[in-house]
């Protein structure tokens, strides 16, 4: 377990992991990837349970990464853990390499699930945390989704799911960035008020401020209770956050950097490690 002030250190070394993945003048999904390196960092370097050493640990955490197209976030995380070889981050999308544009479990160790197309990974989640509860297997299943996710129908009826079952194992944190692919989330499809309508369908909900890493172990913790509800913390965050060209922009959702904005990237993001890692 991290100090805070190495678990930030941690979610920057994440960033520039997605970036040195991703490379200049390739496209890739800097956006959300970027705006939940803390959120990803809280949960593999501090609040889950799993091994490295040994992926299918029986009573290891499960993490779902809804919103698949910021895998790379994930990828970044596992590398760091030591899931697969650092070396690997070179291969991003390539053909044959394990490091695909979205997450695939029959090739990754530490992939539960298969993601991408939006909406399903609540469902996916409920499955495996309905599981354990019949094996009385005492784990937690997290899921990222992402804001313009919840316009999908899919994901209320999953969160009417997880309520009525009483999935108190589960846990969905919501990325709040306001942005999706072409534009905020507030003119394409309005999911608000998010808490309101995850308390109306019978979920505690919790807030956090998605980048500060206090504030994101000390509502993990509470979720660590098992009262019959499902928990879902909504993470205020910034789209492309720590790309300072890319911050709060929908072009940055899914875009390129030139090798100047590369390095410049690089050479910010060693700046706020503390020197090159």
């Amino acid at each position: 377990m991290q100090s805070v002030t190495n678990l930030q250190k941690t979610a920057n070394i994440l960033r520039k992991n997605i970036i040195e993945m991703i490379g200049p003048v390739h496209r890739g999904h800097y956006g959300g990837s970027f705006s939940c390196a803390e959120i990803m960092t809280s949960l593999y370097f501090y609040k889950m349970k799993h091994d490295p050493q040994n992926p299918s640990l029986p009573d290891r955490d499960r993490f779902i990464i809804s919103k698949g197209h910021s895998g790379l976030a994930q990828y970044a995380a596992l590398g760091e853990c030591g899931y697969f070889p650092k070396e690997e981050f070179k291969t991003l999308k390539e053909l044959g390499s394990r490091l695909q544009g979205h997450p695939d479990m029959r090739k990754l160790p530490g992939i539960e699930a298969n993601t991408g197309s939006l909406g399903q990974g609540l469902s996916l989640g409920n499955g495996i945390a309905k599981a354990l509860k019949m094996d009385d297997n005492k784990a937690t299943v997290y899921v990222l989704l992402g804001d313009g996710e919840l316009g999908e129908g899919q994901v209320w009826e999953a969160a009417m799911f997880s309520a009525h079952y009483k999935l108190d194992n589960v846990v969905a944190i919501v990325d709040k960035n306001n942005i999706q692919a072409m534009g905020c989330t507030s003119d394409r499809m309005s999911s608000s008020p998010i808490d309101k309508k995850f308390e109306a369908f019978g979920w505690t909900v919790h807030h956090a401020d998605g980048h500060n890493m206090t504030d994101l172990v000390s509502v993990l913790d509470k979720c660590d209770e098992r009262a019959g509800k499902p928990k879902v913390i909504i993470a205020e965050t910034i789209k492309g956050k720590g790309l300072k060209i890319g911050e709060n922009l929908a072009a940055y959702h899914n875009n390129g950097l030139t090798q100047e904005q590369y390095d410049q990237a690089i050479a910010d993001l060693n700046a706020a490690i503390g020197g090159k890692v």
